[in-house]
């Protein structure tokens, strides 16, 4: 009756690389878009975060394919129809960047090379290294369409980005503006609001003076930019300020420059900050900008795109380096008697997102779309419930930005990406905004020039859940499976893409992109600091898939996947979920010993065992709550949940119960129980396929008689009330609480497992009767030698005892413990953990420790304290009880 299909041991490489050509080369997650169509009730779609071309995959990429890759293959257990696209986005600077440092190496620059040789240059770099990240995904196994793989630059979604531009254009939501954007100095692009990162910096604060005009004395301004003085055109302050109440209206001078500025009066001033007189500078600060606006005050570049002074700037500081000229500026102030005070002063800094570069703020012509006709219909969609996001403590977080949102800057002056199809006649000046690429303009000539810019990588990648599926053309996928059903993605583009994908798909698709959006959370080291290369603490999800297999990987991060908790990772977690998945495989060895495809049809009324009753009802508890748990996202619920049921329940319990009748004479038992067996190993691998894919794939294929190769496509078990018992889950809670408090007895007193012990137990006549009728089972897995059961027992002398459920229950141990050794050895042990216990506690009652030592070192030293201090207290008691055994 042997099955020797499963191997002694899991090896995961071999048995992932198998299924997942097998699953390619099925097509086996290819769903047919045409008979979906006409079921959209039944269809279940995701597109996936496209990950940068030129990324490589890490932990926060892993958490995101192994969440989606859950919802998907259980989506399709519940007999959806599923599609889950691929794809990758083309990310206009860091891909420019990485072609770039190639040619440096090779001795040339993109400019000698000119833009087309540039672009194919990017192309062939794309086909050569740009389907990494994608090998990546699919080890993670993520069951997605390979067939349908998009790229933000291919051909379908480049005729989306131009449809949409154009119809931007068109209704007067896109327009070309003089205004302030973020700029890169080294990337030499402007960036959107929302790809600035801001980075904490020691800086100093400058107190400058500036003279009335009427000579009545000055006031005196507070920056950590004195460079861009040289740019002010007004001093602001508080109208209710009574500091300054005189002096609103008059003109102060420009140090250094000599330029007559007005002292303006705007409650956006802080009073509080500094000396309550702000420097306005409207072509150097986003702020100012507006406040230039509001009052019409001329907007002075005197910092150029490179970063340096520019032609506006006094002759002595051109050409010089902002960083430079700040020096300059503080020495030629403090020598003239404006630089009246020096603070050192902590603040932000804003830098680009990709080089980290410090950002300026530059006035340049720029393309834009009037966002908040769009963020409207964004803010709508969450708030009427037609898109959830989960966890909802983000709402706020998007309703506030959307609430702010500014124009968005969608022009960068980069060659690698969707250029803007814009063009000029060189001849009259006409502006042709077209679809398709002009040969003239309507005055005849044909010396068109198009517009030098691309399109921000945002742009095209916010129509990524309906250019994906075709738009512009009606396709059937679009029919089938828009809106998506639902976006797993992280905290960090909450701005960058949700939102924006939000604007477009109901601007475009009159509908929401998706209907759930799960914010997942960081996945940060062990002590919970965010991973990052400069710190050393990186944890590689490949590396950890060679080592520990991806099941392992995918079951600690679902494990780990709390509901708007960080997950607070190390290998050594990894390695103990390794265990979970052995533990998995060697129960399946064990069954498959003795399941054949000889044994019955499965029938819950041949079962007439309590284990087999139990076992049935906690499977059934198990398939509703973990469907409970999946579709409410509570995902590392379901996976714990999944963890005690196999482990606990059915590998420490049901399995050992299981085993007198497979080795016992009794053929008619034992078919039901081979039956049973099998029945609940098949339900377990379907409940745990989305969730650890592989070896519940390898197993299933080798349990007899099932079809062995579709489990991915298998569907949910269904759910039979038959099997649902609450009393036989009393009756197992009684046998498992009188054999557990056996095996504590043993366990404290450190008697042998070989050594059977005597068990007296006083209860009433029914539990008498239960306790006798499962001897069997407590002699066996408590190693009890006799079972005396009996409502007038008395406890003996020298004995350990124990209550389960009323009843009392007595170890003689007269013979079996040497008290008097056992005492001595307690003693031992409690002098060890005593001096350890001290040792730890002095040193943290060392303030100079506590204090110097790394956050980390202490809360590991705590950590020791306390359970030092815990193995003590358990110790003690147990000291108490064998020396009342001694009396």
């Amino acid at each position: 009756m042997a099955n020797e299909t499963l191997s002694k041991g899991y090896e995961p490489a071999d048995v992932e690389e198998r299924w997942l050509e097998y699953w390619k080369t099925h097509q086996s997650f290819t769903p047919d878009a045409f008979k979906a169509a006409s079921t959209p009730t039944d269809n279940y779609s995701i597109v996936i975060p496209p990950p940068n071309v030129t990324g490589a995959l890490h932990m926060g990429h892993a958490l995101n394919l192994t969440l989606q890759d859950i919802m998907c293959r259980y989506m399709r257990q519940r007999g959806k129809t599923v599609l889950w696209v691929p794809g990758t986005d083309h990310a206009g600077i860091a891909t420019q960047n990485v072609v770039e440092r190639k040619l440096l190496a090779e001795g040339t620059k993109r400019e000698d090379l000119g833009r087309e040789e540039f672009i194919s240059r990017v192309w062939e770099w794309k086909e050569d290294y740009g389907g990494r990240i994608l090998n990546q995904i699919r080890r993670m196994g993520a069951s997605v369409d390979w067939s349908r793989e998009r790229f933000t630059m291919d051909e379908g979604l480049s005729k989306a980005v131009r449809e949409v531009f154009v119809s931007l254009y068109e209704q007067g939501l896109v327009y070309r503006g003089k205004y302030i954007i973020n700029w890169c100095t080294r990337c030499h692009t402007a960036l959107a609001d929302d790809e600035v990162e801001y980075a904490p910096a020691k800086s100093t604060l400058y107190h400058l003076s500036y003279p009335l005009e009427d000579g009545s004395g000055s006031v005196t301004v507070a920056t950590v930019r004195p460079e861009t003085m040289l740019g002010d055109t007004a001093v602001a302050v508080h109208p209710e300020d009574e500091r300054y109440q005189s002096m609103i209206g008059k003109h102060v001078i420009l140090p250094l420059v000599g330029r007559r500025i007005p002292i303006i009066a705007d409650a956006y001033v802080d009073r509080e900050f500094g000396t309550g007189c702000l420097k306005i500078t409207p072509a150097h600060d986003m702020n100012d900008w507006e406040m230039g606006r509001k009052y019409g005050l001329e907007a002075i570049s005197v910092i150029d795109d490179k970063g340096c002074m520019n032609d506006n700037a006094p002759e002595a500081y051109r050409g010089m380096s902002a960083a430079d000229c700040r020096a300059l500026i503080a020495l030629d102030l403090r020598a003239c008697g404006s630089l009246t005070a020096e603070e050192p002063y902590e603040n932000k800094v804003n830098q680009c997102y990709r080089c980290k570069t410090n950002i300026e703020p530059f006035v340049s012509e720029q393309w834009f779309v009037s966002v908040k006709p769009l963020a409207e219909k964004a803010r709508a969609a969450v708030e009427d419930g037609r898109t959830t996001i989960w966890p909802a403590q983000w709402n706020k977080t998007y309703f506030n930005w959307l609430d702010n949102i500014r124009d968005w800057c969608i022009s960068r002056q980069l060659w690698w990406g969707h250029r803007i199809p814009v063009w000029t006649c060189q001849d009259c000046g006409e502006l042709i905004v077209a679809r398709e690429d002009p040969t003239a303009c309507a005055c005849g000539s044909t010396r068109l020039l198009q517009d030098e810019d691309v399109l921000d990588t945002w742009f095209s990648s916010a129509l990524w859940p309906f250019s994906t599926m075709g738009w512009p053309e009606q396709t059937n996928e679009l029919k089938a499976f828009y809106p998506t059903s639902l976006l797993v993605t992280g905290f960090d583009i909450l701005f960058f893409w949700v939102a924006r994908m939000m604007m477009m798909g109901l601007q475009f698709m009159d509908n929401v992109p998706f209907k759930d959006v799960y914010i997942h959370a960081l996945v940060r080291d062990e002590h919970g600091k965010k991973m990052s290369k400069s710190t050393g603490n990186v944890i590689d999800p490949l590396a950890m898939i060679d080592k520990y297999g991806c099941d392992s990987l995918r079951f600690t991060l679902t494990s780990f996947a709390a509901m708007g908790r960080d997950i607070k990772l190390s290998e050594a977690r990894i390695e103990g979920y390794r265990h979970f998945i052995n533990k998995i495989w060697n129960a399946a060895r064990f069954a498959l010993m003795h399941v054949d495809g000889t044994e019955p049809e499965f029938d819950p009324k041949a079962l007439s065992g309590l284990h087999h009753t139990w076992i049935l009802h906690r499977l059934e508890t198990l398939k509703k709550e973990h469907s409970a748990q999946i579709e409410g996202y509570r995902f590392n619920e379901a996976a714990q949940g999944l963890y005690g049921f196999v482990w606990r329940e059915f590998c420490d319990w049901y399995l050992e119960l299981i085993k007198p009748e497979l080795y016992g004479e009794d053929e008619a038992a034992k078919a039901a129980a081979r039956s049973c067996l099998k029945h609940v190993l098949s339900e377990i691998m379907i409940i745990a396929h989305p969730v650890i894919p592989f070896v519940t794939q390898e197993i299933w294929s080798c349990i007899p008689t099932l079809d062995v190769e579709s489990l991915a496509l298998r569907p949910f078990p269904k759910v039979r009330p038959e099997c649902e018992n609450e009393g036989a889950v009393r009756d197992m809670e009684f046998l498992q609480g009188v054999i557990v408090a056996v095996r504590n007895i043993r366990s404290e007193l450190g008697v042998a497992p070989g050594v059977p012990l005597a068990v007296l137990m006083r209860a009433g006549s029914d539990d008498q009767a239960f306790l006798m009728a499962h001897e069997t089972e407590i002699a066996a897995l408590a190693r009890v030698g006799t079972l005396t059961v009996g409502a007038d027992i008395e406890a003996p002398k020298g004995c350990a005892s124990a209550v389960v459920r009323g009843c009392e229950l007595y170890v003689p141990l007269e013979g079996v413990v040497d008290f008097v050794a056992e005492l001595a050895r307690l003693d031992k042990e409690l002098g060890k953990i005593s001096k350890e216990l001290d040792f730890v506690t002095k040193k943290l009652g060392n303030e100079s420790f506590v204090s110097k030592a790394p956050e980390d070192v202490v809360a590991k030293e705590k950590a020791k304290a306390a359970d030092f201090a815990e193995k003590k207290a358990t110790l003690e008691q147990l000291r108490a009880k064998v020396q009342d055994f001694i009396k």
